[in-house]
């Protein structure tokens, strides 16, 4: 009794096995018809590429790839007739053939039970691939300009993996195409739309090259670092920008912050030496270095370095600004250091060298006023003090009714 179950249950098998091979067989016939129904072709081989007897199998895949090849060719047979055809449909099509032609080749590749491998697939399939490649960038175009980035990502992605595939491999276009580091910048801006840090890091290091977005790039990676409080690589993504793109403020100003808010300030100011050593005139490099010596309370220093800044860029609001403030440092330490007895013969003195240095502020703050009337920050409390200080009346009520 249980041999005959048995045969039951091996025939029966046996016959499943053979209805799904079927399946795949008529998919492949359908989408090659005058007239395909891909709908129904498409439902069958889905059938066979979750079928425990046949998704293991390359020619399960290869015509899974196949159809999506045809239905991107009656798409554009539509289109050359001057007939409706729909558009993202021939870019999903194309992304699906990528898939699944590439799960073929991997099928394929395994060796069968004698060790051998025979890839009757690749040189066919890497062909159809080849050819709609460009489509992939497109996809991605429409999809991103649609605000639709998740979509755009995996057109990008798959556009710039493609080029270490296997199958394509005789191509060399890693070093052939010069479009990678260029759709890689893309890949990377719809990453960060959609807020995949990993995708971003994975992505960016190949836009570095890219002449218009690589900087960007290179930032925007330094961001997903430290996001995901990786602050090693977030440091070092900083050090490697600043050394590619000199040209950048973000990275210089980033890593100066970081060394200054963690107590690092001499390392900070090495780090401001070092690139001043480079470009002794760059009016951000200079900024920093007053700026760090601003937050030690080396004030003479400070002025010095934010007057080269000036120097650098006349119009440099925020180094004028800062050259007041610092003025008004000195005035503060100084008077709550000075006697405040009226009687002392060196209160006069005292009060004297106090108001020269919001007599040296003025000008500055007046400045930073004048290159930028709308930023109040960089003036409005500077000036005040100012003003009340040297008990400059009209001046100050101008500035007090600001205020309020």
């Amino acid at each position: 009794m249980k041999r005959v179950l048995f045969s039951m249950v091996l025939l029966m098998a046996v016959s499943f096995s053979f209805a799904q091979m079927k399946n795949v067989k008529e998919a492949k016939s359908m989408a090659n018809d005058v007239k395909p129904n891909f709908k129904q072709a498409e439902q069958l081989i889905k059938e066979a590429m979750k079928n425990p007897e046949t998704k293991d199998l390359a020619d399960t895949w290869d015509v899974a790839g196949f159809i999506q090849r045809r239905i991107n060719e009656e798409q554009m047979k539509n289109a050359f007739l001057k007939k409706p055809y729909d558009t993202l449909k021939v870019y999903n099509s194309i992304l699906k053939m990528y898939e699944y032609y590439t799960k073929c080749d991997e099928l394929a590749e395994i060796p069968n039970e004698k060790g051998k491998v025979k890839n009757k697939y690749r040189k066919a399939n890497a062909s159809s691939m080849l050819a709609e490649r460009p489509n992939l960038i497109n996809g991605g175009i429409q999809y991103f300009n649609l605000d639709k980035n998740k979509e755009a990502l995996k057109f990008f992605a798959t556009y710039v993996e493609s080029a270490s595939y296997p199958m394509l491999a005789d191509k060399e276009l890693a070093k052939n195409d010069t479009l990678i580091p260029q759709i890689a910048y893309y890949a990377t801006l719809a990453a960060d739309r959609v807020g995949d840090k990993d995708a971003i890091i994975k992505y960016a290091p190949m836009a570095l090259s890219d002449k218009d977005g690589g900087k960007f790039a290179m930032q925007l990676m330094a961001d997903a670092y430290k996001a995901k409080g990786d602050t090693a690589a977030w440091i070092k993504s900083l050090e490697e920008g600043i050394l590619k793109f000199p040209g950048n403020d973000y990275f210089f100003a980033n890593l100066v912050d970081y060394y200054n808010s963690s107590n690092q300030a001499s390392k900070a100011m090495e780090f401001a030496d070092r690139m001043l050593s480079n470009d002794p005139n760059n009016k951000l490099y200079l900024y920093v270095k007053a700026y760090l010596y601003h937050n030690m309370k080396e004030y003479d220093n400070a002025i010095e370095y934010y007057k080269k800044a000036i120097a650098a860029d006349p119009e440099y609001a925020e180094a004028y600004s800062n050259v007041g403030l610092v003025y008004l440092m000195k005035a503060q330490d100084y008077a709550d250091k000075a006697t405040t007895d009226i009687n002392d013969p060196k209160y006069a003195e005292a009060q004297a060298v106090v108001k020269k240095f919001y007599e040296e502020a003025k000008p500055f703050y007046e400045k930073a006023r004048a290159l930028k009337p709308d930023q109040q920050d960089l003036w409005l409390q500077g000036l005040y003090r100012v003003y009340y200080n040297l008990n400059m009346g009209p001046e100050f009520e101008e500035i007090d009714k600001l205020m309020k």
